[in-house]
């Protein structure tokens, strides 16, 4: 049984999500509870908009990483996805993390079972294990450093040419960053099924209805949509693009939360998500996980901190250093 599912049935047994919260004002509230308890949120570009506009540090996995490692919070709040809250407790073993909702998970840190994966590893014993930050703890103990889709491409440039590779979980930005790197590395075959949503036909078609629109893609979608973008980059990398590259018209094909912040940071150009193969209420892509989170939930797991997120000693040792081997690259 993997951390995660310990930790959802020790949950089962907290009745504090049915607590009624009429006519709390979340807002309000839970600034009050960030100044009582010494707390700082956390918060990624997917969440809904009300959380990215309330937390304390908002941006890619990269950043809330490197910023979880600075904090000097008593309680870290991580409005994201499981494997994050993880990180964060990893680099905090002695603080207390809570995540608004346990079972906000990840497609793609699930696409990686830990026994499969050390297998997979125990086959190929002189490689250097790369494995993206999303994934599991205990994946991220089996690996030799962890990245993110913002510095993946400078990790795998810092290692000797004939050194040979695994990266994992994310078959889609393997076979991307291959490609940019001229490097052969063995893959895993995971991929996140939100980034895997993108329709290449509908996607032609609004580029049509739209000529002038840049394609802007994220390094996890599949091979057939990079090789349609203009420019392919990290959440954080494509926010960047759309405030300095000259264009009026951009097609984001990423999770939708990131319009949200591109819309704030470019009031004068105009944003289009990229469609999904089976329309949804948006016709965009979702991450299911990340809008688990709700304000109500961000104002109780603070008001009683939960749920918490906890990891056997062993494993927090053994998957610090190739968080810290990441962080040591500038």
């Amino acid at each position: 049984m993997n951390t995660l599912e310990v930790a959802k049935e020790k949950l089962e047994d907290v009745g504090y999500l049915n607590v009624p919260t009429q006519g709390v004002n979340y807002v309000e509230a839970i600034k009050k509870l960030k100044k009582e308890k010494n707390a700082v949120i956390l918060a990624h570009y997917y969440q809904d908009p009300e959380i990215q506009d309330i937390a304390d540090y908002l941006g890619d996995s990269l950043y809330l990483a490197q910023r979880a490692e600075e904090t000097d919070a008593d309680m870290i709040v991580f409005a994201g996805v499981h494997f994050m809250g993880e990180t964060a407790k990893i680099l905090n073993p002695d603080k207390k993390v809570v995540l608004p909702d346990l079972h906000a998970g990840c497609s793609l840190s699930d696409s990686c079972p830990p026994q499969d994966f050390a297998q997979f590893v125990a086959q190929h014993p002189d490689h250097y294990v790369i494995s993206y930050i999303n994934c599991s703890a205990e994946v991220k103990a089996l690996s030799d450093i962890i990245c993110t889709s913002s510095n993946a491409l400078k990790i795998i440039n810092s290692l000797p040419k004939d050194q040979k590779i695994i990266f994992a979980p994310d078959k889609n930005l393997g076979s991307f960053l291959m490609k940019e790197t001229g490097r052969e590395m063995v893959l895993w075959e995971g991929a996140c099924l939100v980034h895997e949503a993108f329709s290449i036909e509908k996607l032609l078609e609004l580029a049509k209805e739209h000529p002038k629109a840049k394609i802007i893609a994220h390094p996890e979608s599949q091979a057939h949509i990079l090789k349609a973008a203009h420019f392919v980059g990290s959440t954080s990398a494509l926010l960047q693009f759309v405030q300095d590259d000259v264009s009026e018209e951009f097609i984001v094909a990423t999770e939708h939360g990131i319009i949200h912040q591109m819309n704030k940071k470019v009031t004068n150009k105009k944003l289009i998500p990229a469609p999904i193969q089976q329309d949804n209420t948006c016709a965009c892509s979702e991450c299911a996980f990340m809008k688990m989170n709700t304000m109500q939930k961000l104002y109780l797991c603070m008001q009683y901190e939960l749920p918490e997120i906890t990891l056997p000693e062993n494993l927090l040792k053994g998957s610090l250093a190739p968080i810290q081997r990441m962080l040591e690259i500038k």
